[in-house]
């Protein structure tokens, strides 16, 4: 079963096609290794009741032939910030903690539609609010190329489940950079489309202007499979775009003649580690064996990106997050005791005790920049850089087809070393903040390891629904490097 659990989404289609494993067969392999290591890497915080009663269903359908669907039989993991009818959906939070969600978001049922099976609800940084998934209310989560060090955040369960071969791939969310960052540490591929290509229904919303879901995968085809299916206009969300969605997977080349790869000066600074600049400098010299031209891009406001993310994002989560207050759903204070004598006491001592640290951190932080009198001088003038970020970038792909870069500047770090210093927690998010800030696409693809035996990824940026551009200089990277190495756990 090992083989199954290294596999991809198209390897393990081949097998399905030809009756060669059966789905009930595929589901028992990973729900077998999710009870084998959840309690070591804790990437689930809950698993799909009902998992292999559906999954015996896909079998009749298979055995009759009529096995149909992108992703018929495959079993993925979703991040617990997706509503999936009937399972719970904690943002990983205790706020949430049991909360079951009446509907589907759009995202899952996508999946749904086209065949996939749900093995449960990945962990994560509470209400996606973090860089290395120690803030859920449900425990850290491992990295599960070595224990001590974390696996990203906010999206750490869902590139951990994938990597511990804990779901054949999963999807996670990427506010700041939650889907690259954790696939970067854990050695997968992570993508954030272009914002408006992914319906943000049935999402609990962190930053409703920078939230986006994508998918965590073993490979740049599966990525961009998995892409195809999750993207399109949602009439339930009047932010997705109009855009046409290609088939991606069926349009993947390696050759990249006529592709001019940009390589922003502001990104290859002395805080990059050695080890990330020689995994960065040799996919710079693949791309160009590969037919691309390298030329230097500049980005001069990118500088302002984390303080200016920062901003935005925690106004918006103020507001987000004012509606758990008690009292129509979610967590409540026991007021058996000790009733509130007032409604302000009911919701700060409900919210107080439902919200972790980090969240309330945030909050306040947030509540503040909008607060009268402050309004203008932070958040509205965070905005007005956003856009002069978005300008610039638009500048330069005007010279380049896509970017590449570091993810972060280093791999990943110890868990415990920057949690209690929340300034160097989200300096970690300097190369990914600017991508959501513009709503552009951008992905992670492994690109090697540190001398200690970490992944580290390489960051591709496109224009605004070029998707197609950043895959092919992704497989083209993938394939010169066919790298194999994976987890001791598998």
């Amino acid at each position: 079963m090992s083989d199954i659990l290294k596999s991809s989404i198209s390897e393990l289609k081949e097998k399905l096609d030809s009756k060669q494993v059966k789905p009930s067969e595929l589901a028992e392999a990973y729900l077998g290794q999710i009870n084998k290591l959840n309690s070591d890497i804790n990437a689930y915080i809950s698993v799909n009741e009902s998992l292999m009663d559906e999954a015996k269903a896909l079998d009749s359908k298979q055995e009759k032939g009529e096995l149909s669907g992108k992703l018929a039989g495959i079993p993925l993991g979703i991040k617990d910030l997706l509503c999936v009818k009937g399972q719970r959906n904690t943002a990983g939070s205790k706020i949430l903690e049991n909360f079951v969600a009446p509907y589907t978001s759009t995202v899952s049922q996508k999946l749904l539609d086209e065949g996939a099976l749900v093995l449960g609800k990945c962990n994560l940084d509470e209400f996606a609010m973090g860089s290395s998934n120690e803030t859920s209310y449900y425990g850290k989560v491992k990295n599960p190329w070595n224990y001590e060090y974390v696996p990203g955040g906010s999206s750490g369960g869902s590139a951990a489940a994938v990597a511990a071969g804990m779901a054949a791939a999963t999807i996670g969310t990427d506010t700041g950079g939650s889907v690259r960052q954790p696939a970067s540490f854990c050695g997968i591929v992570g993508v954030k489309p272009t914002y408006g290509r992914v319906s943000r229904y049935g999402i609990v919303a962190f930053a409703s202007s920078l939230d986006q879901a994508g998918p965590m995968t073993r490979t740049v085809k599966d990525a961009a499979l998995m892409s195809e299916v999750i993207s399109g206009h949602d009439p339930y969300d009047q932010t997705t775009a109009q855009e046409a969605v290609p088939e991606w997977s069926k349009s993947l080349k390696q050759d990249l003649k006529g592709l001019k790869i940009g390589l922003p000066k502001e990104y290859f600074t002395d805080a990059i580690t050695e080890d990330t600049k020689k995994v960065v400098d040799n996919a710079i010299e693949i791309v160009k064996k590969r037919g691309a031209e390298v030329i230097e891009v500049s980005l001069p406001l990118v500088k302002h990106a984390v303080p200016v993310y920062y901003l935005v994002a925690t106004s918006e989560a103020s507001s987000n997050l004012s509606r758990y207050d008690g009292v129509r759903y979610g967590y409540r204070s026991d007021f058996s005791k000790k009733p509130a004598e007032s409604l302000e006491e009911f919701y700060s001592r409900t919210r107080g005790e439902g919200f972790g640290s980090e969240v309330k951190r945030r909050i306040i932080l947030g509540t503040y920049c909008l607060s009268s009198g402050y309004y203008d001088a932070y958040y509205k003038k965070a905005c007005q850089v956003r856009r002069l970020i978005r300008d610039e970038f638009m500048q330069a792909f005007n010279s380049c087809d896509v970017m590449l870069s570091p993810v972060t500047t280093s791999p990943a770090f110890k868990a415990g070393e920057r949690i209690n210093d929340p300034v160097q927690m989200y300096s970690n998010d300097i190369f990914t903040t600017s991508t959501n800030l513009a709503g552009l696409p951008g992905m992670s693809v492994p690109g090697g390891f540190s001398q200690e035996g970490l992944p580290i990824g390489i960051q591709l940026t496109a224009a605004h629904f070029q998707e197609q551009k950043m895959f092919d200089v992704a497989y083209s990277i993938e394939q010169e490097l066919q790298l194999k190495e994976v987890p001791n756990v598998l």
